[in-house]
């Protein structure tokens, strides 16, 4: 039997608008959960998520939440997780002394994370560490996205629907 290894960091943030919880999310989520004892998901209030002009509508925060939820409880990762509604790209983050010592982002938000990091320094707090994954790619290669599944070409695993 494999002895469980310790995971690098005590805690680590995660950020999100969550719509649509896709592999690309799970991923994302499980890649923290791996390096994180605890896990602060920043999740996009709905204010948020209106302000980032997305090209869909998206659901409304209890249901992300909800979904969101129930994906970490069928991986008994809930009790692990501290879910927060964020307004911001930075999350709080920014001048926040607090237990995160990682971000977890994927190619596409690192340019966030660096800046948050540029930020952090400017004001005498330590950058954090920032652990990137690949954006996770469909069937026809591009990457996997709310706004692919919205517009009806992908399904939440990245098989393409017929038209």
């Amino acid at each position: 039997m494999k002895k469980s290894m310790s995971r690098k960091f005590r805690t680590v943030g995660v950020g999100g608008t969550f719509d649509e919880l896709h592999k690309g999310h799970r991923v994302l989520l499980m890649k923290a959960f791996e390096v994180g004892e605890s896990v602060i998901v920043g999740m996009s209030s709905d204010g948020f998520a209106r302000m980032m002009d997305k090209p869909h509508l998206t659901a409304a925060y209890p249901q992300r939440l909800g979904e969101l939820k129930s994906f970490l409880e069928e991986h008994g990762l809930l009790q692990r997780a501290e879910i927060i509604p964020i307004s911001d790209a930075y999350g709080g983050v920014l001048l926040s002394k607090g237990p995160i010592e990682a971000l977890i982002v994927s190619r596409e938000t690192e340019p966030t994370a660096v800046k948050i990091n540029e930020k952090r320094e400017e004001t005498g707090l330590t950058p954090l560490q920032i652990v990137v994954i690949d954006m996770i790619p469909s069937e026809n290669h591009s990457p996997i996205s709310t706004t692919r599944i919205r517009r009806g070409e992908i399904d939440r695993e990245g098989h393409l629907l017929k038209r």
